[in-house]
């Protein structure tokens, strides 16, 4: 049988004291360790997430497309492309989910799995209004389809064959190649679903079909996505405005629609079209002299209004670079339509190819890109999430 003396109790008590100081110390000292990690990250004004990066069984990623739901969940798609980073491989086409902001990504899904000899691919996504995903994508270039979500992209309705809409072009634009987007597309105000599409008649066949001479137009639906039909040539190949290709469409604040164009033209700078109703009547093309064309795929989207509402642009920014590479991704803000852009910040000055860019409803941005994981290896490519502030963006804020 032990006995404790006062001597023996004096002695508990103390060493029960320490034991508790030395557990509060240490928990301060994790708490402020973890505080301090949040600061160095925020002071930086960016923190990057990694979405989809090569493995065993995808060679390259590829083609981003990213939208932010009704209920405020992110939803990124690509192209798996297997055995080859070519725009003809193999490929399935990829979606992930985050619901805490990018921070952490569910298991990629396989929205439309390969078919040998036919690349699937153009992923382009649209949130509508009333919280439905729609989703239209290419295989061969030569098909389209169209698929949509009603449970905040957690599963997917069967495939619809839409190249119906694509075959209307076909006594006007006697294409070969056809391809929706890529990325995120618009609802308009009237409920219209809106996707820019481009078209190729390339005149010779083989290896494989050449995705120039080109045109581009677009495709709508008035029914939610029930049906398809065609719009009016936007543009065609011409010695003034060479093979117009990837479209990216947003609508102004006065109803018209504006589409952003990628070109092969000299004078390296993106073209724009103006349309009262998104499907006809459009301008001719003109260049915008403030944004930089190094021949790639770029995003535009619309700010929220408590944020200003202004206009949201990224491309690669490599006018400064020699031969003028897909590198220095930079952000561009322009408060009048468009009509100028002079605030704009460098998000990446590495390697970077296509984007897309969604705005959550707590102002956050969020830009899924292109980036080359493995420089020793062209097209290798893996797709990386950056987090930012508009007031990052403006410089008011580190944040």
């Amino acid at each position: 049988m032990l006995i404790f003396t006062r001597a023996h109790h004096k002695l508990f008590a103390l060493e029960t004291a320490l034991f508790f100081i030395t557990i509060c110390f240490f928990l301060t000292f994790i708490t402020t360790g973890c505080k301090t990690t949040k600061q160095n990250i925020s002071r930086s004004g960016l923190d990057s997430t990694l979405v989809f990066t090569p493995d065993k069984t995808y060679t390259s990623m590829r083609i981003p497309a990213l939208v932010i739901t009704q209920k405020g969940t992110l939803l990124a798609f690509c192209e798996g492309r297997i055995g080859t980073a070519s725009d003809w491989a193999d490929m399935d086409l990829l979606m992930r989910r985050s619901t805490n902001g990018g921070k952490t990504w569910e298991p990629h899904v396989i929205i439309a799995a390969k078919k040998t000899g036919e690349p699937t691919s153009n992923a382009t996504p649209i949130v509508d209004k009333d919280g439905t995903i729609h989703l239209l994508y290419q295989r061969d270039y030569a098909r389209a389809y169209y698929t949509f979500s009603k449970d905040d992209g957690k599963t997917w309705s069967k495939a619809a064959d839409i190249t119906y809409a694509f075959d209307a072009f076909k006594p006007e634009y006697d294409w070969k190649v056809l391809a929706p987007g890529p990325g995120h597309s618009i609802q308009l105000k009237n409920g219209r679903l809106l996707v820019p599409v481009w078209l190729s008649n390339p005149a010779k066949m083989l290896p494989r079909r050449s995705h120039a001479p080109s045109c581009i137009a677009t495709i709508y639906s008035d029914d939610l996505g029930h049906t398809w039909k065609r719009g009016a040539i936007i543009a065609d190949n011409n010695p003034d405005f060479k093979n117009p290709s990837e479209t990216m469409a947003i609508q102004l604040k006065d109803g018209r629609v504006m589409v952003n164009i990628r070109n092969v033209t000299e004078k390296h700078r993106r073209g724009l079209s103006y349309s009262k109703d998104g499907i006809s009547g459009w301008s001719k093309p003109v260049f915008d002299e403030e944004l930089f064309e190094p021949v790639c795929m770029a995003t535009i989207t619309r700010l929220p209004e408590k944020l200003g509402g202004g206009m949201l642009f990224i491309n690669p920014d490599s006018r400064d670079i020699p031969k003028y590479p897909r590198k220095n991704l930079t952000a561009r803000i322009s408060n009048d339509e468009g009509q100028s852009w002079p605030v704009k910040k460098v998000i990446d000055t590495g390697t970077s190819g296509y984007s897309d860019v969604a705005v959550g409803a707590d102002g956050t941005i969020y830009c899924l890109y292109e980036t080359n994981s493995n420089p020793g290896r062209n097209f290798n490519y893996s797709l990386v999430l950056k987090r930012f502030s508009l007031n990052w963006l403006t410089g008011t804020s580190k944040k």
